[in-house]
Formats: structure tokens, C-alpha cells, sequence
């Protein structure tokens, strides 16, 4: 059974779906676009030109799979860290044979959690966005990002997810006063063992303040 922390509540933000992106609502009125958009901007040259290689029909069909099958794993891994027995029941067998790789990594590392999908939203970034989980990894207070990969991939091409886990880190920060000093990516791999990436924060705030400034080049 994981251990819920008693930490200060946080209200869910309502998210909005555009051609343009996705943004999420502030009390104010105002949006602010998810992690996920803005970072996507560095990816969009690429996206379209694999786009065009594959055809519209074939790059349809490879990223409805791939979605499909990211998001069935993140409610898997929901389910179970919220003590629920029947987490695997309904699972899709390929999205459940990719979480039940990285379950004992899970177990052997996870405790002590404080949030599990919360939005989060920072004025200074001017950007908000749902984090997987905020947890203890082996020890340490850490944000804690769940992805799916069709293929081993090195380090340097997964910059942009600790980009991400950056921005939910100083998030938290501004909204709670607590620093998140450790950002981990655990990834399962189709047909491969799990990959693990753990990182500083701080390492990494740079070239999440680049990023951010590149995506406002773009509007």
C-alpha cells in the first residue's frame, strides 16, 4: 500500500483545447498554456517533416497507437498507486504488459506520496500543466513523469522531459513554498527493459527558460 502525505490541497484548473494548443484556465480569467505545448513548439519542424516521409495516413495511425496506448499506462500506473486492487482490470493487454515492466521499479523506489495528476500553474513561467506524480524516489522528494516508448532512446533525445518536470518543480515551488531538488522520468519501452533518468532540477531550468522563450517566438 503507498502512503498519501497530509500537504496543503491544491484546487484542480479547468483546461481548454485549441487548434493552437492546450491552456488552462486561471481564477482571473486569464490561460496559460500547458508545459506540453510550449515545449512542443521545438518539436514541430520535426513532427511535420516525419509527417510528410510517412503520409498523413500512416503518421495518423502510428500516433493515434502511440497515444492510446501512453495514456491506457498512465491510468494503469493511477490506479495502482491509489491502493486500487482492480488496477489491471479492463487494462489493455499491450498497455499492461509495458506497466508490469515497470511496476517493481515502482514498488522498490515510490513512497511517500503528496500529489498524483494535479494541475499546477506558474505566473513566473507563465505556464501550467498536470504532473504525473510528486513522491518520494528513493528517499528524496522528486517529481515523477511516466512515458511510453517504442524504442531505447539515449539521453540527449529526452532533454525536452526534464524540461517538463522542471516546469512542474518550480511550479510547485511558487504555489506551495516546497523545492522539488530531484525530477525522474521513468520509461517503458515496448519490447525493452524500462529506461530510468534521474536528474537535478537545476540542472535543467535554462533550457526550460529557452524553450519557453522560443515558444513565445512562435506566437
Amino acid at each position: 500500500m503507498f502512503n498519501y502525505c497530509t500537504v496543503p490541497t491544491l484546487k484542480d484548473i479547468k483546461a481548454e483545447t485549441f487548434p493552437d494548443g492546450r491552456y488552462y484556465v486561471m481564477e482571473d480569467g486569464s490561460r496559460l498554456p500547458s508545459i506540453t505545448t510550449v515545449l512542443g513548439a521545438l518539436s514541430k519542424a520535426d513532427i511535420l517533416a516525419w509527417r510528410k516521409r510517412v503520409g498523413e495516413e500512416e503518421a495518423n495511425k502510428i500516433s493515434r497507437k502511440a497515444s492510446g496506448r501512453g495514456t491506457n499506462v498512465h491510468s494503469i500506473c493511477e490506479a495502482y498507486l491509489n491502493n486500487n486492487i482492480e488496477y489491471s482490470k479492463k487494462a489493455m493487454p499491450d498497455a499492461l504488459e509495458m506497466f508490469k515492466s515497470i511496476k517493481p521499479i515502482i514498488d522498490a523506489n515510490v513512497t511517500d506520496i503528496w500529489y498524483q495528476e494535479c494541475a499546477l500553474f506558474s505566473k513566473k513561467l507563465g505556464v501550467a500543466g498536470r504532473v504525473d506524480l510528486i513522491a518520494h524516489w528513493n528517499g528524496k522528494l522528486s517529481i515523477i513523469d511516466f512515458k511510453t516508448s517504442s524504442r531505447i532512446k539515449s539521453r540527449d533525445k529526452v532533454m525536452s522531459y526534464f524540461w517538463q518536470e522542471t516546469a512542474y518543480a518550480l511550479m510547485m515551488e511558487e504555489m506551495i513554498g516546497t523545492p522539488v531538488d530531484q525530477i525522474v522520468t521513468l520509461m517503458a519501452v515496448d519490447g525493452s527493459d524500462p529506461l530510468v533518468f534521474i536528474e537535478k532540477t537545476e540542472d535543467h531550468i535554462d533550457g526550460l527558460v529557452k524553450a519557453i522563450e522560443f515558444y513565445k517566438t512562435t506566437l
